[in-house]
């Protein structure tokens, strides 16, 4: 999931030098949703990860 959220903000930004200025905010809302989603994900398994001695 990372890897799709890097992928999104260099679309991005790659959008946003050119000029399209609506696909590089779309892909960059996608992007930031992503991420959050990610880190999200991380912080469960790390609960979920541990076990009791």
């Amino acid at each position: 999931m990372l890897r799709w959220s890097i992928t999104f903000i260099v679309l991005a930004i790659i959008a946003g030098i050119f000029g399209f200025g609506g696909i590089a905010a779309g892909a960059a809302s996608i992007a930031k949703i992503l991420f959050f989603l990610f880190i999200l994900f991380f912080i469960v398994s790390l609960i979920r990860g541990r076990k009791k001695i």
